[in-house]
């Protein structure tokens, strides 16, 4: 029985037709490319119907998924990573004397055959897509082996003895192979901030040690203790990769980078400054694939949420988001503007630094250097035509009456002022010099948030809070009795804190008449707050507890906060 080529099997099993496969075979002949690539670059087919047809022509199983019991580890460690990632294979496990492999390039025979040679035994391909294996190569290659830790071991005492004394001129750190180990080490230290979800790098020289530190889930854990003689060649190599000038040692200077770890983009911002024991480092890492959120998973409670996406559709207005660096102010506007992007209005933002590239909205980097400040990079842009407008940041009078105007103006506008909650937005508005006449008339609402850890779902647990914790949160003991409260027990999935990842507490303070009333008489931030918890305000405090209640995350955490706003 003849066998069946792909294209009639595609025209059999997809929606592919005739006229697009002749396309299709068209192209590939002007292009030079393979029929397949053709039909995965026009979009004609789907990766996984593509692999599901070749799995029919060539009678190779198709694995739509790759799960991590299926794999030897053992085995992987015998495939240099670089060359799976290159050819997108990756080594499953022996079977009947074979290895298995998987590929989304069956037809590509030679790093099949280079891989039997590397493994001294026969492969058999498995047909998976190109993301099922990156996500596979990312998840399951043990780099535990070259982990940062490993390497400052490898080092002993003559080696560092000889590698300080190399490194006493910075300029030669790229030039010599004995540095190379500086370099793995810098690389780790980063690859592994990436892995463990680290929002921040601390590298803290002190008189006889060196410390690095990882911010993970808002929180500081010791990591590292580098050799303090690595101090001064660890601080160049992250001075070159920033472009910073590894000769001037006396004065801050502030630099950025970006990197590449497991297919991430990561942009980081690095501060150095010196210190009385050396120079002391600090790298803020953004992932930019996990910037990017909707105003739906961050948090926001049903209601709230509500509120606020009626309060982002009006045509003009301010509307603030407070809190402290960290809340996460950047990514409540960043999903405010994704939900209001559409190709009907003009969005334009200026922001110090630019986070996240977002498709269809105008981005302006402040630059002081060039007097590009916030205040002049809004004047400009009202001359843009805008809609929307997003000023990173509120730091001035300036600023902050030209948004106002703007709102006043047919503009939306959307800022983050450092305050502690809601109300206190609005006497912060005052020390800046600006007039309640124009607060009361402008703001729309103002969002105060904190970011709280939520606990590991692997090792959450059960228990009984003390009473006067709930009470300190405003739940009465009594009333949470049928209540079941949770804790984290502690795991390897979330390096034993018992939390892993986080999630958003808000309060959101509309503007009305009673507010905007007691605005015009210049009340203190506790009257108006406590005005607009009379009128149904959820404090921070308040929307924190429902999160415990929910056993999202625990009274100690939400406590912790919120303490120092309430």
């Amino acid at each position: 029985m003849k066998r069946m080529s792909l294209s009639e099997i595609l025209l059999a099993t997809t929606a592919l037709t005739p006229e697009q496969l002749a396309q299709a075979q068209e192209l590939s002949a002007q292009k030079h490319l393979r029929l397949e690539e053709v039909l995965l670059q026009q979009r004609l087919l789907s990766e996984d119907e593509l692999l599901q047809a070749q799995s029919q022509q060539l009678g190779l199983p198709y694995w739509k998924e790759l799960p991590d019991s299926e794999f030897d580890p053992a085995l992987m460690l015998q495939v240099p990573l670089a060359f799976a990632r290159q050819h997108k294979l990756v080594p499953i496990r022996k079977e009947n004397g074979a290895v298995l492999v998987a590929t989304c390039r069956p037809l590509a025979l030679q790093p099949l055959d280079d891989l039997s040679a590397l493994l001294g035994a026969p492969v058999e391909p498995v047909l998976s897509s190109e993301r099922e294996i990156i996500s596979a190569l990312n998840r399951l290659y043990d780099t535990s082996a070259q982990a940062a830790a490993k390497v400052i071991e490898d080092l002993d005492v003559r080696a560092l003895d000889k590698l300080a004394h190399e490194l006493e001129g910075p300029q030669d750190l790229l030039d010599q192979d004995s540095e190379a180990p500086i370099i793995q080490l810098v690389n780790l230290i980063l690859a592994q901030a990436v892995r463990d979800r680290a929002s921040d790098i601390h590298i803290e020289p002190f008189e006889r040690a060196l410390r690095v530190r990882y911010r993970i889930d808002g929180v500081l854990h010791d990591v590292l203790t580098p050799h303090k003689r690595l101090q001064a060649a660890i601080t160049s190599r992250l001075k070159i990769m920033a472009d910073l000038n590894i000769a001037e040692k006396r004065l801050p200077q502030d630099g950025r980078m970006a990197i590449r770890v497991r297919n991430k983009d990561i942009d980081i911002r690095v501060s150095v400054i010196p210190t009385a024991f050396g120079e002391r480092v600090v790298l803020r890492l953004l992932d930019k694939s996990s910037m990017l959120m909707a105003l739906e998973d961050i948090g926001m409670a049903p209601d709230v949420l509500r509120v606020y996406s009626r309060l982002i559709r009006r045509s003009h207005g301010i509307i603030l988001v407070t809190g402290p660096t960290g809340s996460g102010k950047t990514t409540t506007l960043y999903a405010t503007l994704q939900r209001l992007n559409s190709p009907q209005v003009n969005i334009i933002t200026v922001e110090d630094p630019i986070e996240y590239q977002l498709d269809g909205i105008g981005q302006i980097q402040v630059n002081p250097k060039i007097d590009l400040t916030f205040a002049n990079g809004l004047r400009s842009i009202l001359r843009q035509d805008p809609d929307i407008i997003m000023v990173g940041e509120i730091r001035d009078r300036e600023t902050a009456e030209i948004a106002m105007q703007a709102s006043l103006t047919g503009h939306l506008v959307l800022s983050t002022l450092h305050t502690n909650d809601a109300a206190s937005a609005i006497t912060r508005l005052r020390d800046m010099g600006i007039e309640s006449f124009l607060i009361s008339s402008s703001v729309l609402a103002i969002m105060a948030q904190r970011l709280v850890r939520l606990l590991c779902r692997s090792c959450r647990e059960p228990f009984r809070p003390d009473p006067e914790l709930l009470q300190e949160l405003g739940l009465s003991p009594q009333a949470c009795h049928q209540v079941q409260f949770y804790r984290g027990r502690g795991c390897e999935a979330c390096r034993g804190t018992g939390y892993r990842g986080r999630t958003g507490i808000y309060e959101l303070l509309v503007i009305d008449d009673p507010i905007r009333a007691l605005i015009m008489q210049n009340a203190n931030a506790a009257m108006i707050k406590n005005a607009a918890v009379a009128s149904g305000m959820r404090t921070l405090l308040h929307d924190g507890a429902s999160k415990v209640l929910a056993g999202l995350t625990t009274p100690e955490e939400v406590l912790r906060v919120t303490q120092e706003s309430e």
